[in-house]
């Protein structure tokens, strides 16, 4: 199936990432609402990404967290976050303790990392879609 293109603003989302260790870029809601990778410098990097209700955390709002499985020096909130989803790894559950959340967010990005390195997906890091200069992005388009 083909990917799912997203592009958005980095805003700030005050919970999970210190509490799981695994820190998110999350995009605004109208993005998210509107579903159907480097930041700054324009590279390209594995990720994983949670769409949903975050059962554990009861959200009351549907969001979109994105992990870049890259360690960054610092925080990249306000830039132009690309995305490109080509995969499905599970559904969206509860949790009875954040050790087992921990545990299989782990496990998703470990299966991500295999996954990815498919030549079909290392592929899309030329895609046109990463190549957008930063003069014609519109938040949420």
């Amino acid at each position: 199936s083909p990917a799912v293109l997203l592009r958005g603003q980095v805003v700030r989302l005050r919970r999970g990432s210190k509490q799981l260790g695994i820190p998110t870029a999350n995009f605004p809601e109208q993005v998210v609402d509107n579903l159907p990778a480097d930041v700054g410098s324009g590279d390209v990097h594995k990720m994983v990404v949670s769409i949903g209700w975050n059962p554990y955390y009861k959200n009351m709002k549907k969001s979109m967290e994105t992990h870049i499985i890259h360690t960054f020096e610092e925080d990249f909130y306000g830039e132009i976050l690309s995305v490109a989803i080509v995969g499905y790894l599970r559904p969206e559950k509860n949790f009875d303790s954040l050790e087992s959340l921990i545990s299989a967010i782990q496990g998703d990005i470990e299966e991500a990392k295999k996954r990815l390195d498919l030549p079909e997906y290392l592929k899309l890091k030329d895609d046109n879609f990463f190549q957008v200069p930063k003069s014609k992005i519109m938040n949420g388009h």
